[in-house]
């Protein structure tokens, strides 16, 4: 096996998806403890653990406990070579979360024992679904009060639609957890309560068939557990690993993030189970990892990572062949050869220059304003991978500076968000050259903008909200945009792009264009050939 292959095999590049609060940046944290990456892991809250949470390396993210932006992070463990992407859970930021998905090879979804299957879960889950990606269940919080684990199972089959598999079970459901039966090994591991999660669990492991185990664990306990494990033998769906692997299944696991209790079986087991970096669909036909040529598509654009430098990245997921520093490569925003500057990867904002990358890794590239989202960058010229799309936001603002001297800076904020896909700007003949209409998935993007406008450009915002509720894309029309019959609150506008658009406040306004103008076809995802080139 020659070294491509050796690196392929070693590589696990996956996403951790979760409605907020269900823990997913905590759990990331704690991969990363017992990963080797970090010696202590700090909460994302930091009430008894002192150090900020390593993945949420924006300081909003760090005021307000939530993330609000992807994180990548490699590292290695037991021979594997690993690339986490941290995901936005706050459903204002799903779009971001979307775009991440497009990178992963595999998706951990992160239950809340005590709430189960929660809404953004379930949008989640269907991006998941589109793209036939394997989805590993954790379920989290088990040292509080949860849900019946069997209760979960059903509401996994009744809410997503998937059967699902334990490959261990909880011991203590009641705020008691005790530790959890590995099904494979029939092995009971019992956990001791830690230092609230700073260091690696202590734990110990007894056969389930073993008389000491008696002395170690409550008969309660012991009985419950038997019960419901032969119960599970006998009625549940049995371990297939392929099924895993297409999509169709998924194994369950029990633990508490937060005090590391069955975090370490879970990774183990993730990493056999899960796959290694998978083919691509571009327009030359599939893209294997193993192809010698390189190339790799942009999927995250992030500003200022570093305050002290007004810097940004273009994040790419290597797809085939070796990447190496310093390399020439086609790039399809520009339809010419560039060479690939200062490749970086990452332990959230703490960076390392990068020699080589093989498919499935994460590297950040120093992007002088010339990389979107989606662009490919390949070897072999003229290669185009399938475009990310663009979703249609459904929140509006005119923006303009407070201070009219900032304009340059509050230009160049809102370009360079606009680039990362932060937010989407949109143009009215009506509207000045200083403002600027904005639109967001979520409200609290809105938060966002004022803040790093503020803090990373020195531009303060005013904002005026505006009524509208949707836009669509203009796909085709009978004539031009100005001689439609439209409804009086319907605005006409252009997208970053030029591409034209139509705002409404309500989808009664949207049917009503459609019966007054026949031919008129509009689209809620920014309309593009699959394999489309700049324009």
């Amino acid at each position: 096996m020659d070294q491509l292959h050796r690196e392929i095999a070693r590589r696990r590049t996956f996403a951790i998806i979760s409605h907020p609060d269900a823990g997913k940046t905590t759990l990331t944290e704690k991969l990363l403890l017992y990963g080797g990456a970090i010696r202590q892991a700090g909460s994302v809250k930091a009430r008894k653990a002192a150090a900020h949470a390593t993945s949420d390396w924006m300081e909003i993210e760090k005021q307000r406990g939530i993330s609000v932006t992807s994180s990548a992070m490699q590292f290695s463990f037991e021979g594997y070579h690993i690339n986490i992407l941290d995901t936005p859970g706050h459903q204002d930021f799903s779009e971001d979360t979307y775009r991440v998905l497009v990178a992963a090879d595999s998706a951990v979804m992160l239950l809340d024992a005590s709430r189960g299957v929660e809404e953004q879960t379930r949008k989640l889950f269907r991006v998941c679904r589109m793209r036939g990606i394997p989805i590993f269940t954790f379920v989290n919080k088990m040292d509080r009060a949860a849900k019946d684990p069997f209760a979960l199972m059903e509401e996994l089959e009744q809410v997503l639609g998937i059967r699902s598999c334990p490959v261990n079970w909880p011991i203590g459901v009641d705020g008691d957890f005790q530790g959890v039966y590995h099904r494979d090994t029939r092995a009971v591991e019992l956990y001791f309560s830690s230092d609230h999660g700073r260091t690696k669990a202590r734990k110990t492991e007894v056969s389930i068939d073993d008389p000491a185990l008696e002395g170690m664990l409550a008969a309660h306990y012991l009985t419950r557990l038997r019960e419901e494990v032969e119960l599970l033998d006998e009625a549940g769906d049995a371990f297939d690993l392929a099924a895993i692997r297409r999509g169709e299944l998924t194994p369950m696991f029990f633990g508490s993030a937060i005090t590391n209790f069955g975090v370490e079986p879970f990774l183990n087991r993730f990493l056999s189970y899960t796959l290694p970096p998978t083919p691509r669909m571009s327009d030359q036909g599939e893209i294997r990892p193993d192809s010698p040529d390189f190339s790799g598509f942009v999927f995250k654009i992030q500003a200022n990572m570093n305050p002290a430098h007004r810097d940004r990245l273009a994040f790419v997921r290597v797809v085939s062949g070796v990447f190496r520093r310093d390399m020439n490569a086609w790039h399809s925003g520009q339809n010419k050869q560039i060479q690939l500057k200062a490749p970086q990867q990452f332990m959230a904002d703490e960076r390392a220059m990068v020699e080589t990358a093989y498919p499935g890794d994460i590297i950040g590239l120093f992007d002088p304003g010339i990389y979107r989202l989606g662009d490919t960058l390949s070897q072999k010229p003229g290669l185009r991978f399938e475009r990310i799309p663009v979703f249609a936001p459904e929140h509006f603002a005119r923006v303009r500076p407070f201070d009219s001297m900032k304009r340059k800076q509050f230009l160049k904020g809102i370009e360079q968000l606009s680039n990362e896909g932060a937010i989407q700007t949109f143009t009215r003949e009506e509207i000045g050259l200083e403002q600027s209409i904005v639109g967001v998935v979520g409200v609290l993007q809105f938060d966002v903008l004022a803040y790093r406008l503020k803090n990373e450009y020195g531009a303060e915002l005013i904002m005026d909200s505006l009524p509208w509720r949707f836009v669509r894309w203009v796909v085709d029309s009978p004539k031009p945009l100005d001689a439609l019959n439209l409804t009086s609150t319907t605005a006409r506008g252009t997208d970053a792009r030029g591409k034209p658009v139509l705002f409404f406040e309500n989808e009664w306004s949207i049917r009503l264009a459609m019966e007054r103008n026949p031919g008129l076809a509009l689209d809620e995802i920014e309309p593009m050939d699959t394999f489309e080139g700049r324009t």
